[in-house]
């Protein structure tokens, strides 16, 4: 019986760690200490021209993934109660919620709101990337396309890689220029090129390219119109900023994991990495100078298209400075823009000035082109 109580008074000491043990906790630690460098260089891919250090474009395309990885790494310091590692994982969780709503937006609100989004003094607005008017099997998309524009009914349409020699084939394009009898851009001198164009309900001005001196004469990487809304004067813009240059090959390469098998791998992966680094470049050049013009315009704006960049780059910074970006602001769940790259991207914007209120965002799920078209109700607030 003593040697019983001798043994129940003994304190039993922490359990020993095993070599397997110690090892891996120091793996997690130096994955977890590489995991937030990586998460503070992200944060700051937005502030950082490409032209001086292009790798941040790549840390800004998979910023959403590199949180989420963050996130399960303060979980788990959590649950193993190692509250140094916790913490650090932490502060990043909490810095990287201000730019969770880039991305992703609750549901908090429902579809019960009696709000009502049409009405006086509302306009909806389309911007839409649409392929050159070729579906996903080479053939003509332009009907489905216009027919999907006459179905949805925004009061300003905005077109990017828009064919004027294959739309001008249909019936439905004339029917669709006697609903939008404004319209400019839309015509090249080369008929190869897929240009931008501007169609309006509302009584066009004038217009013009922004920095015609830095774009290609054919291409016009961007386009501005103003429209007479009202008594007040506002000024579209409609962008297409230079491409990554990955195409359904690379992207088929990425996504169904050939890289694995591939025995041209590292060529492949070599020539995507060099196109996306010197397009990143270029796009950074664009914006700079898109971007100063957009900020001199004394109008009410609102600034579209195409950017081929994600939220968390110097491209959408730059191009979004001083405006309300409307997914951000009237969007719900995770919005996706480009039919590719695990239908992760949202690479398609409608950014406007404080004239007007971003009532709702859609972007309707439909597979005419490569991107899905980006449809915004907003409200028009009169300057006067």
């Amino acid at each position: 019986m003593a040697e019983y109580y001798e043994g129940m008074g003994r304190r039993s000491g922490p359990p020993k760690r095993t070599v397997a043990g110690i090892l891996f906790g120091g793996a997690m630690a130096l994955f977890s200490a590489l995991a937030a460098a990586v998460t503070v260089l992200t944060f700051a891919a937005p502030y950082v021209n490409p032209a001086s250090c292009w790798i941040f474009s790549i840390l800004g395309l998979a910023a959403p993934v590199i949180y989420l990885l963050t996130v399960l790494l303060a979980l788990y310091w959590i649950v193993r109660w190692r509250w140094g590692w916790a913490s650090v994982m932490l502060v990043l969780v909490v810095v990287g919620l201000f730019k969770v709503s880039l991305f992703y937006k609750p549901e908090f609100r429902r579809v019960y709101d009696d709000t009502p989004v049409n009405g006086r003094g509302t306009i909806r607005f389309m911007t839409y990337n649409v392929r050159n008017f070729y579906s996903d099997d080479g053939r003509s998309s332009v009907a489905e396309i216009l027919r999907m524009v006459e179905e949805t009914d925004p009061d300003i349409v905005c077109m990017q890689e828009f064919n004027p020699a294959l739309a001008e084939e249909t019936a439905e394009y004339r029917t669709f220029l006697e609903n939008y009898p404004y319209s400019v851009g839309g015509a090249a001198e080369d008929p190869r090129t897929a240009p931008l164009a501007i169609f309006s309900k509302f009584r066009t001005i004038r217009w013009g390219m922004a920095h015609p001196e830095l774009q290609n004469e054919n291409a016009r990487e961007s386009i501005w119109a103003d429209l007479r809304i009202g008594d007040d004067t506002v000024r579209v813009f409609n962008n297409h900023l230079h491409s990554t240059a990955i195409n359904a090959s690379d992207n088929e390469f990425i996504t169904k994991h050939r890289y694995i098998s591939d025995t041209a791998r590292e060529d492949k992966i070599r020539s995507i990495v060099r196109r996306f680094r010197d397009n990143s470049i270029l796009r950074a050049r664009q914006v700079d100078s898109i971007a100063r013009e957009i900020g001199a315009t004394p109008h009410a704006r609102i600034v579209c298209g195409d950017f081929n960049d994600t939220p968390m780059s110097y491209v959408y910074r730059r191009m979004a400075a001083g405006l309300q970006d409307a997914f951000r602001e009237s969007g719900m769940g995770y919005s996706f823009t480009f039919r590719g790259f695990f239908n992760t991207l949202r690479i398609d914007y409608v950014l406007v000035s404080e004239a007007f209120e971003p009532l709702a965002y859609e972007v309707p799920e439909v597979d005419y082109s490569d991107h899905r078209p980006v449809v915004v109700q907003l409200r028009h607030v009169p300057s006067h």
